[in-house]
């Protein structure tokens, strides 16, 4: 039976599941989450019906940095997104844990707050993650100084987590112009084909961004 991957076109975290499924051209059944079928199958292997859920035979697997790591260990192929040497595989997960929590985490909490009703929105919120996400792009515009890759000269499991990421922030707080560092690394991204690809998957459903998503990218 092959992978399925239970996953949303539009969702951040299922493109970074995506992206390291394309960068590694990991065969997999892609379960869209868009179709009724498909989202009653979530359901019944997660209640919770958070995404993306990695079905492998009787296995599942939840969270995209989980998924990721289960196929490096179950599924390997030539391009490893998680490096066998200890300190080099310790800067890939911190960093992958960087996005998430500093960029993915500010970035959503706009946008969720954008979809509460009007009374029940938060600007205190909303003001505190708009500074840690200045603060973050600030911190890693001067770590990505000589860099290509999040973790260096190789694409890693700390790539598929900046690329999405990145994508929606600055949708969502635009990256200023002085982190020229962070814009030219999300334009590698963005240019990598196996995220492109994600990108381009997407982009029928540009209409669900509660912020309005801008006419680039």
């Amino acid at each position: 039976m092959p992978l399925r991957l239970y996953a949303h076109p539009f969702s951040s975290y299922s493109q970074k599941v995506l992206t390291a499924l394309y960068e590694q051209a990991t065969p997999f059944e892609y379960r869209s989450l868009e179709d009724p079928e498909a989202r009653a199958e979530l359901a019944a292997l997660w209640p919770l019906q958070r995404f993306p859920v990695l079905a492998d035979g009787e296995r599942t697997v939840l969270e995209a940095t989980c998924i990721i790591e289960y196929l490096a260990w179950r599924h390997p192929a030539p391009a490893r997104l998680i490096p066998a040497e200890p300190e080099a595989a310790l800067e890939v997960r911190m960093l992958d844990r960087f996005f998430d929590n500093y960029i993915a985490t500010p970035q959503q909490q706009i946008v969720f707050d954008r979809r509460r009703p009007e009374a029940e929105r938060d600007p205190y919120g909303v003001s505190k993650a708009r500074a840690e996400l200045e603060i973050a792009y600030a911190w890693l515009d001067q770590r990505m100084a000589g860099r290509e890759w999040a973790a260096g000269e190789r694409f890693s499991l700390a790539d598929c987590a900046a690329a999405p990421f990145l994508f929606y922030a600055d949708w969502t707080h635009r990256i200023d112009p002085a982190f020229g560092h962070v814009l030219a690394y999300r334009r590698r991204l963005l240019a990598r084909p196996s995220f492109a690809r994600a990108v381009d998957e997407a982009r029928p459903y540009r209409h669900y961004f509660p912020l309005g998503a801008p006419d680039r990218d």
